[in-house]
């Protein structure tokens, strides 16, 4: 791709590091921002850089927040003894929006994955068993994608609480094989969080 301007060429190479965007798209979305008035284009530009520099990560729960304590976690009317494990903050989104579910969350930030360098230690597994160990938690909710990835971070967290008086359960497969939880629809994720059975059960399917 032959570009008449190294300035436009630099910011479609910038573009098409985002996930799923190729160059071509990357140049159709850099030509949309050049036509835009510059106050458009300054405000999004502000608003990815006050993103990577001010956000914050919950304290408790590892999710995305404006301030130290998440609003979920900071909510005093919610299961404090319940925690349902989620890979990232878009798994949060997609719970939250069935509605079905009070508790708290604990997000790990990805899943154990060899094949990409991605270990327990990568992860926020340590914390959350930090907080099963104190007492804090009756019930965890492993709602990971029912994949390979998934499957093994769930093992390694129930084996991690093993010993300890905590009921370990995860999501009704009404989450077909494979899935990735934030493109479930919001009924059959609510069906499954309401329906979710003891995780030693699901090693037996």
């Amino acid at each position: 791709m032959e570009f008449s301007s190294k300035l436009l060429e630099g910011a479609v190479n910038e573009m098409s590091q985002l996930p799923g965007i190729g160059r071509r798209t990357a140049l159709r979305l850099v030509l949309h921002l050049l036509k835009q008035p510059e106050s458009q284009t300054v405000a999004l530009s502000k608003a990815l850089v006050d993103l990577k520099t001010e956000v914050k990560f919950c304290a408790n729960c590892h999710n995305i927040s404006d301030t130290d304590l998440c609003e979920i976690c900071a909510n005093s009317s919610r299961q404090r003894e319940v925690v349902c494990v989620v890979e990232d903050i878009r798994d949060v989104m997609a719970i939250e929006n069935t509605s079905q579910y009070r508790g708290l969350y604990h997000v790990l930030g990805g899943k154990i994955n060899p094949m990409e360098g991605i270990g327990p230690s990568q992860l926020t597994i340590k914390s959350l068993v930090e907080k099963a160990r104190k007492g804090e938690i009756k019930e965890v909710i492993f709602a990971l994608s029912s994949t390979l990835e998934g499957d093994t971070t769930n093992f390694y967290i129930f084996k991690q609480l093993e010993g300890l008086d905590i009921q370990t359960s995860t999501i009704a497969r009404g989450i077909s094989v494979g899935d990735e939880l934030e493109y479930a629809d919001e009924v059959t994720l609510g069906r499954s969080i309401t329906n979710r059975i003891p995780f030693e059960n699901s090693l037996k399917q």
